[in-house]
């Protein structure tokens, strides 16, 4: 019997998706990622195995999804041909499952490169145009930066085809990188950053100055083709002008052949002067390949086998918190220095008291730490045990001492002071005086930070005595005088008198967002009832599960966040909400998402006014979703709407229908 897809799997698969594309995002557009390969494999991995479950999910998920969507910093181009990513495979096992689909089993195994992939397309053997991978479908024009390297020849040689669009990987060999980084001010972090940073600059000579080599290995569109074989193609490639790695490629014809390859290049990767992260092993024949054909985003006839990061053993001094804008406590590594890859490791991160359950590490063993992607350092297991103790995560938050709380179904500690936490403070007094919330002009975060480090904001209500205590010395501050110190103190006083709604968006209560806020505001009526409200209550309110339900007990109920609203409201007047159950109104229980710019009203406006009428306005379009409101230029909300089944109104028939 087929499982049935539930909300929580929705929800795991958009979360994943979300990452990814942040990730993507990080790592293809503004070559410096945030995550370790690893990190990232898993994280695809999960949402692919999602979607083979339930192929619903697919439209749109990680197996259409190709590289991220080209930099408005750039001209873009479609590419004649998509340009695809690889899938990969991490062992044996799974390569051998990808092999038995296989009709042909005469296979060219190359070195994958850990490097940027480029497009050139030649036309009547001269360079006219270079593309970045982008989204698959388009590029970023780098045809400029192409140009000032010298493996990539501006016109080919021997016998071509009129219209050729080679394919490859731009790199840097480990000895330029090196140079590369004596030479600047702030160092990359590995030879593919560097590579990809010094592709994709706006100023060419940039890229000429940045020593960068290039390998091709596929081919785009083409107007002819005389060879019948992946191996016959490289071999054209070098009588063109390129160079390859067919000095390092090997043919096999079974899985075990397969995995002696893997292990030659294992136990010789640190021999080959530039970085390659697996092996890339395709079907040799390239008939096989065009009948194979392809998935949304991966030929059929081509796997990488990724390799593990790189990795060493060092002793592990200690494990010290670190608390983040958002409360949560994770736990950090403090190792031995050691050499890994040509960086200097000495902490890592362990994520959650979890993965240090699982890891089984304590102070003093011999662990084994690895650079996976050669990002971020990640401690992977116990090499040698040292006999220190089990490590006791931290009950109380080591920088403010208020309790920390671990939620039902959750992974993370987090402290639960987020009005007087100081390493919460910043990000907490930002959100606190956004625009949703106390909407208080000229107190950005540059100002914040000047106040908060001289000690005059403390807590969200020190905002208020903030004027009345440092006119003068603000007054003589750089960027302040007389009338900024005025406009700053009437924006102060206008947000003395805030809706319930928009305080309870204000303060900050995790997983708390304006339309929770506006559900606890029609419900409870008064700051007073929220705040001594029970779980049973909350829980009852439709939009608000377990997690919400905890989560703004436990925050209303720590003595910290107590004192400081208690002193917050001697400065302020919150305004009661009207009840509501939204049973009443003509758009009683309807969830409505807006999208697109409206001719005739703000978004806000539009908001309010549906509200009103008893409607839910949401963030995204779910299968759940009622109505979608779609104004000009309205994109992949409308397009997902659309694919529902979903009722669409332009702001005209929503105009008709308040009218």
């Amino acid at each position: 019997m087929a499982e049935t897809l539930d909300l929580f799997t929705r929800t795991e698969h958009a979360e994943l998706l979300k990452k990814l594309n942040e990730w993507d995002i990080a790592y293809h557009q503004n070559d410096a990622p945030i995550v370790d390969d690893a990190t990232y494999d898993a994280a695809k991995k999960r949402a692919l195995e999602l979607e083979e479950k339930f192929p619903e999910l697919a439209k749109n998920g990680a197996s259409t999804h190709v590289g991220a969507a080209v930099s408005s910093k750039f001209k873009s181009y479609p590419h004649t041909v998509p340009m695809l990513s690889i899938s990969d495979v991490f062992n044996e096992t799974e390569v051998a499952d990808w092999f038995s689909k296989l009709t042909s089993k005469d296979l060219f195994i190359e070195l994958k490169i850990d490097g940027v992939s480029f497009a050139a397309r030649y036309e009547h053997g001269v360079l006219v145009r270079g593309l970045t991978r982008g989204s698959g479908v388009a590029g970023e024009d780098i045809t400029a930066n192409l140009r000032t390297i010298p493996d990539i020849p501006q016109k080919l040689s021997g016998n071509y085809p009129d219209v050729l669009e080679v394919r490859g990987e731009v790199y840097m060999l480990r000895d330029d990188f090196i140079a590369l980084n004596e030479r600047s001010k702030k160092p990359f972090a590995n030879p593919r950053n560097a590579a990809a940073g010094s592709l994709r600059q706006l100023d060419a000579g940039i890229t000429a100055k940045r020593k960068l080599s290039a390998f091709g290995y596929t081919y785009g569109d083409l107007s002819a083709r005389d060879w019948k074989t992946q191996s016959e193609y490289l071999e054209k490639l070098e009588s063109w002008g390129f160079k390859t790695t067919r000095a390092w490629a090997r043919h096999a014809h079974s899985v075990a052949e397969i995995q002696d390859v893997y292990n030659d290049i294992m136990a010789t990767r640190a021999e080959i002067p530039f970085d390659i992260d697996g092996l890339v092993i395709k079907v040799n024949d390239v008939a096989t390949q065009e009948r194979m054909g392809a998935r949304a985003n991966s030929p059929r006839w081509e796997v990488a086998y990724k390799f593990p990061a790189a990795r060493g053993i060092t002793l592990l001094r200690d494990i010290t918190i670190q608390v983040g804008r958002t409360g949560v406590l994770t736990p950090v590594a403090e190792l031995e220095p050691i050499n890994i890859g040509g960086v200097v490791v000495s902490r890592a991160t362990l994520h959650n008291a979890d993965e240090i359950a699982r890891l089984g590490v304590k102070i003093g063993d011999k662990i084994i730490v690895q650079r996976a992607g050669d990002v971020i350092p990640q401690i992977v297991g116990v090499a040698e045990s040292g006999g220190g103790t089990e490590y006791k995560f931290p009950e109380i938050c080591p920088v403010c001492g208020a309790a920390v709380v671990r939620e039902s179904g959750a992974v993370a500690r987090r402290c639960v002071n987020s009005l007087g936490c100081p390493a919460q403070r910043i990000g907490e007094l930002e959100h606190f005086v956004s625009r949703h919330a106390f909407d208080i002009e000229g107190l950005g975060p540059r100002q914040l930070e000047l106040f908060i480090e001289r000690g005059w904001i403390k807590t969200p209500a020190d905002i208020f005595t903030l004027i009345s205590l440092h006119a003068d010395a603000i007054k003589n501050m750089d960027g302040f005088g007389d009338r900024s110190v005025y406009n700053l103190e009437q924006s102060i006083n206008n947000a003395r008198k805030i809706d319930l709604h928009r305080f309870l968006y204000a303060i900050g209560i995790p997983d708390i967002g304006e339309v929770t806020a506006k559900l606890l505001a029609k419900k409870f009526g008064n700051l007073d009832s929220v705040r001594h409200a029970t779980l049973g209550e909350l829980k009852n309110i439709d939009g608000v599960g377990d997690i919400m339900a905890n989560e703004i007990q436990s925050f209303f109920a720590d003595e910290h966040n107590q004192k400081v609203l208690d002193n917050l409201l001697q400065h302020i007047t919150v305004v009661d909400a009207v009840k509501s159950d939204e049973t009443s109104g003509p758009l009683a229980g309807k969830k409505i998402v807006l999208t697109g710019t409206l001719a005739n009203y703000t978004r806000d406006e539009m908001r309010e006014i549906l509200e009103g009428l008893g409607a839910r306005v949401q963030s995204s379009v779910s299968p759940k979703t009622d109505i979608v409101l779609a104004g000009s230029d309205a994109g992949s909300k409308l397009q997902k709407a659309t694919e529902l089944g979903i009722t669409i109104w332009s702001e005209s028939d929503a105009e008709k229908y308040i009218k």
